[in-house]
């Protein structure tokens, strides 16, 4: 299902992987956030993605317009991992919103790896 947005000269369809790609860009800003993740399920594998991929670790559901957001990220070692995801929900709610004008109802953070960063 596509999001989309109405107005009195007509309708934008947005699509889930464009809503992904953006979501993963903003994830990968904050600060403690080492990178995406794609999880090999079959396998048990946790991968960080290259850039041109980061919408793989990004999962969004449209349900009545609301967006419904899973990031799969890899945090840096030492750092508070609570933290880090707070600060990531904040600035991906607050990016996603304002790029879309569509609410985003709920962000659910999954930590896949810890990589020690120099």
């Amino acid at each position: 299902m596509k999001g989309q947005l109405d107005n009195d000269m007509g309708k934008v369809l947005v699509d889930e992987g464009v809503l992904a790609k953006y979501a993963g860009s903003a994830a990968v800003e904050c600060f403690g956030v080492v990178g995406m993740a794609s999880v090999n399920m079959k396998d048990g594998i946790v991968q960080l993605l290259k850039r041109d991929n980061i919408r793989h670790g990004v999962e969004v559901r449209i349900q009545d317009n609301i967006l419904y957001i899973a990031m799969h990220i890899i945090v840096a070692y030492g750092v508070s991992i609570l933290t880090v995801a707070e600060n990531l929900v904040d600035n991906v709610k607050y990016k996603v919103e304002e790029f879309t004008g569509m609410e985003v109802g709920k962000i659910i953070v999954c930590v896949e790896d810890v990589k020690v960063v120099n």
